[in-house]
C-alpha cells in the first residue's frame, strides 16, 4: 500500500480509474443523502485537472483503494462563502490558508486495513505543515449529531499529525420538503369555491 499526490491530473486513463473508484465508493452516500453529494463526471474531471487542487490516492498494487481531493483555492470551488471566512477567519483567508476537502473515498474492504489512516497521515501532514484551516462537510447520514461520526474521525486523524488540533462545528443546514401530494390540490379547492389559505 502506498500513497501518491497529484496536481493538475492530465492522464485520461488515471482520471477514468479514479472516477470508477469514486463512483463506486460514493454510491451508498448518494443513496442516503437528499443533497447531491456526488460530483457529475465533468465536474470530477475538472477538479482533478485543476492544479490548485491536491489529489491524494492510496494504491494497492495498481488499483486505487482510496482518494481525497483538497481545494487550496476554496473560493474557486463555489461551495464555501468567501465573505463568511473573511469575517470569521480573517487571517487564514488573507493568507490563503482556507482549504476545503472536496471528497474522501475509501474502498470498504480496505478501510479497516489502514487505508484511511495512511491517506490521512500523508494528506493532513501537508495541511498541518501549512497551518491550514481545513474545512469539510458531512451529510446527516454520516454525521447524525454535532459530535461523533466524521467529525470524530477527523479529530483523531488530525491528532496523528498535529496534537491539539481542534475540529469545530461551523454550521448546520437542514433541508425540508413541502409534500403537496399529501394535501388537497389547489385546483380542487378553487373548483369547490374555497380559497387555499395558510392554516
Amino acid at each position: 500500500m502506498f500513497v501518491t499526490q497529484h496536481r493538475g491530473v492530465s492522464d485520461p486513463s488515471l482520471i477514468d480509474r479514479l472516477w470508477e473508484h469514486y463512483e463506486r465508493c460514493y454510491r451508498h452516500t448518494a443513496e442516503q443523502a437528499p443533497t447531491r453529494e456526488m460530483f457529475f463526471r465533468h465536474e470530477f474531471d475538472d477538479l482533478l485537472r485543476d492544479a490548485t487542487n491536491r489529489t491524494w490516492v492510496v494504491w494497492e498494487g495498481n488499483q486505487p483503494i482510496g482518494s481525497t481531493v483538497i481545494a487550496t483555492d476554496f473560493a474557486a470551488t463555489r461551495y464555501l462563502s468567501r465573505a463568511y471566512f473573511e469575517t470569521h477567519y480573517q487571517q487564514q483567508t488573507l493568507d490563503q490558508r482556507v482549504h476545503y476537502i472536496l471528497w474522501v473515498v475509501i474502498d470498504q474492504a480496505w478501510g479497516a486495513k489502514g487505508a484511511l489512516a495512511r491517506l490521512a497521515r500523508e494528506s493532513l501532514a501537508v495541511e498541518a505543515a501549512e497551518g491550514a484551516l481545513l474545512v469539510f462537510d458531512a451529510p446527516a447520514s454520516n454525521q447524525k449529531a454535532d459530535t461523533g461520526g466524521l467529525a470524530e474521525i477527523m479529530s483523531r486523524m488530525a491528532a496523528m499529525v498535529s496534537r491539539g488540533t481542534a475540529v469545530d462545528l461551523v454550521t448546520v443546514q437542514r433541508y425540508f420538503a413541502a409534500d403537496f401530494a399529501q394535501g388537497v390540490r389547489y385546483r380542487e379547492q378553487f373548483d369547490q369555491g374555497t380559497e387555499a389559505v395558510p392554516a
